[in-house]
């Protein structure tokens, strides 16, 4: 069974930091585009990072951008978004979602936006408050 699991929410505060994991079961990542999703209470869900399987530059939300940075470990099957610098309207619950195809590793990663072919986990909750 094809399964992705988010870890690594909680609460912080702001100014502070979070790791999230997203780490695969069943299938190995490193073929796969692997996307952060958030979605903040009476919001709908935004794209947040992304990284696809050619060593791209990664892409970020304007949001996000020097404050997340997105990685792979190839070796524990593993993506991580470390958020530096939180701040409350980063409170949200984070979901990764996998894409193999290039078609869709393409839309998702350029446009940081959801594709029908993704494999996605259940999320995580951060919040940040203090």
């Amino acid at each position: 069974q094809l399964q992705l699991v988010e870890s690594g929410g909680g609460l912080a505060q702001p100014g502070g930091s979070l790791r999230l994991s997203c780490a695969a079961a069943g299938f190995t990542l490193n073929y796969y585009a692997i996307g952060w999703f958030r979605q903040a209470p009476g919001k709908e869900r935004e794209g947040v990072s992304c990284i696809d399987d050619n060593n791209s530059v990664p892409t970020y939300a304007d949001s996000v951008k020097g404050r997340f940075t997105i990685s792979r470990d190839n070796a524990k099957n593993t993506v991580y978004l470390q958020m530096n610098s939180l701040k409350p309207e980063d409170t949200a619950v984070y979901y990764c979602a996998a894409v193999h195809d290039a078609v869709s590793s393409q839309a998702m990663c350029n446009g940081l936006r959801e594709v029908n072919t993704s494999l996605w986990g259940k999320g995580t909750l951060v919040t940040v408050s203090s």
